[in-house]
């Protein structure tokens, strides 16, 4: 039997001053049944722990007493598919997420069987209790919350009080009846008002309120496979939607069920706003519909070209950022992407694009662009807790490519700056490394790829991306490949993010690269830097400068163009498309997107 009090990962987590600490479920389920079905007490007594992640553990019922208490730098909390109970969360004045954690960003609960939350996760409201009305929030930094795959039946107000900066709230899979219901509760406002990412499919929904429109920054919402008969015209009144999916509902108005059926969102928002509704006839004139927003079109443009705001708009655009974007039906040779299923419980998340026309042949383009690079994971990807980015050099990459996971001794890389080498032994070399570097600086805190070993802990495969001939080009979260590695004469670039917590991290990280690329290279071609072919590498040629005026004037007036890059399962069936046309709105403001 195996002994409740022994956790040999948690005390070299607590000697070694661990932030990021991963139990794999199979490893530890016998101890955690043995231990009451709660996670161990030795958890308490590392305060530094910035993510922790136990999945696949059908043996963990409840978190037990003081975790917010102890824990309370942390920043992301994974505990997917366990076997978390009714209120294995605990109530909102005893154990478990009944207290605050000031600092969580990423909470991951899906695939337990919690039936109802804390009040402080929007449970029945408590007066005194860490989220109630004119008190500090419990969780002012979260960003996303999965609750997928339990069995809730309702939501209460405690959640948009207590996590006041939620992006994405994700629902499916559970048993709500009604949506926002009491989450936006009536006479309420500016509750949620950064929450852009919705999903509710596969409940039992039979209402839509109209409170959804009091969402200002809703632009995905997927309510798909419930039991819906009519949308309220009210969700035309959401300033920002971009993507809905009604499918599977049983609407009363037939031409409306037709444009849900054909993904049709902005015919399906068009309707809405002059009157049509899933309700039959509706409150307007759907049928003429077209008539109505092509007049208000005509409208809205003789009144801005009257006060001169068309003029001011076309200098604002051209003053943008631009990039351009190639379908995958456009391309003769699209990338793709194939997902192994060893994957799922190692890092699961991948999103991969191609840009082409990136400058990073003059001056310190090269260096500005790693720098960026590294700050991108310091801040957005938070350390590579949340996701890592790797940038290769295309015409080194032979597609397509593989997203697999495969065992420490039998995974062989080329990391940046080395020979091949097994990643079992490469991840014992860099531990060597590291406590050298902690003893000649006589400091716990390491640099350079040794500061993200802790993110491999526990894990009996290793994440890689694997071109067609068997090479691997990437290892994430720890190094990229010398092989495909980004030079001065690198135009073509293939981006991956790669992540254990969400798809959508992956996709946010991914726009703001996108961005950066943009907004360097138009530095770039702006300060007219010599050109530089020293970057280090004995294998690289000189090429003349372009002294062609007009040339140089077509070059910096070209957008870059970023190529889709479609990831499949092993059966070829899609699971992600980026840049879908949903993507890029965060930073949309900023750039001008040709589509």
């Amino acid at each position: 039997m195996a002994d409740p009090a022994s956790w040999p990962e948690l005390e070299a987590a607590e000697r070694e001053r661990r932030r990021e600490l991963v139990l794999p479920g199979a490893a530890v389920e016998a101890r955690i049944r043995a231990g009451g079905g709660r996670l161990p007490p030795q958890l308490l007594a590392l305060p530094l722990l910035q993510a922790l992640e136990l999945s696949g553990c059908g043996a963990l019922r409840e978190l037990g007493p003081g975790l917010a208490a102890a824990l309370p730098a942390l920043h992301t909390l994974v505990l997917r598919g366990n076997g978390l109970g009714p209120a294995g969360l605990g109530a909102p004045e005893g154990p478990g997420l009944g207290g605050a954690l000031p600092a969580l960003r990423v909470l991951d609960l899906s695939g337990n069987g919690l039936e109802t939350l804390p009040a402080a996760l929007g449970g029945a409201l408590d007066p005194a209790g860490p989220c109630a009305p004119g008190g500090p929030p419990a969780f002012p930094q979260l960003r996303s919350l999965n609750l997928t795959g339990n069995r809730l039946r309702e939501l209460g107000p405690g959640l948009a009080r207590a996590a006041p900066q939620l992006q994405t709230l994700l629902l499916s899979g559970n048993r709500l009846s009604a949506l926002p219901g009491g989450l936006l509760p009536p006479g309420a406002s500016g509750l949620l008002p950064l929450l852009s990412q919705l999903e509710a499919a596969d409940n039992g929904l039979q209402e839509l309120g109209s409170a959804i429109a009091n969402l200002p920054a809703l632009k995905i919402l997927d309510v798909s496979n419930n039991e819906l008969s009519e949308i309220p015209v009210e969700l035309a009144d959401c300033p920002k939607l971009k993507e809905v999916n009604f499918r599977g509902n049983k609407l009363k108005d037939k031409r409306l069920e037709k444009m849900v059926n054909s993904c049709q969102t902005k015919s399906i928002l068009e309707y809405l706003r002059v009157g049509g509704r899933g309700g039959g006839k509706g409150k307007g004139k759907p049928d003429n519909f077209d008539k109505e927003e092509s007049k208000k079109k005509k409208r809205d443009t003789r009144q801005k070209k009257d006060s001169g705001d068309g003029e001011l708009d076309k200098l604002e655009e051209v003053n943008k950022l631009m990039i351009k974007i190639l379908h995958i039906a456009e391309n003769p040779a699209p990338v793709v992407v194939k997902v192994s299923p060893n994957i799922k419980e190692v890092r699961p998340y991948i999103v991969c694009c191609v840009v082409k026309g990136m400058n990073l042949k003059q001056g310190n383009a090269l260096k500005r662009f790693l720098s960026a690079q590294i700050k991108l994971h310091d801040d957005i990807c938070e350390k590579r807790t949340a996701a890592t980015i790797a940038t290769h050099d295309l015409q080194l990459i032979k597609g397509p490519l593989m997203y697999d996971a495969q065992p420490p001794n039998e995974l062989k890389v080329m990391p940046l700056g080395r020979k091949e080498i097994k990643a079992k032994d490469l991840v014992r070399q860099l531990q060597l490394e590291a406590e050298e570097q902690r003893k000649q600086k006589k400091r716990q805190n390491v640099s350079g790829l040794h500061k993200y070993l802790q993110l491999l802990d526990g894990k009996e495969n290793y994440p890689c991306l694997v071109d067609a001939e068997g090479v691997v080009i990437s290892f994430p979260p720890i190094t990229n490949s010398e092989r495909t590695k980004i030079r001065k004469t690198t135009c073509e670039l293939f981006l991956e993010v790669t992540s254990g917590t969400s798809l959508q991290i992956c996709k946010d990280v991914m726009d703001t690269l996108i961005l950066k690329m943009a907004e360097l290279n138009k530095f770039t071609l702006e300060n007219k830097e010599e050109e530089s072919v020293s970057d280090g590498e004995s294998d690289m040629t000189s090429e003349p400068v372009n002294s062609n005026p007009s040339q140089n004037a077509e070059q910096e007036n070209s957008p870059l163009t970023v190529e889709q890059v479609r990831v499949v399962d092993m059966d070829g069936n899609l699971k992600v498309l980026y840049p879908s046309k949903t993507d890029l709105t965060l930073v949309s403001s900023l750039l001008t997107i040709i589509r």
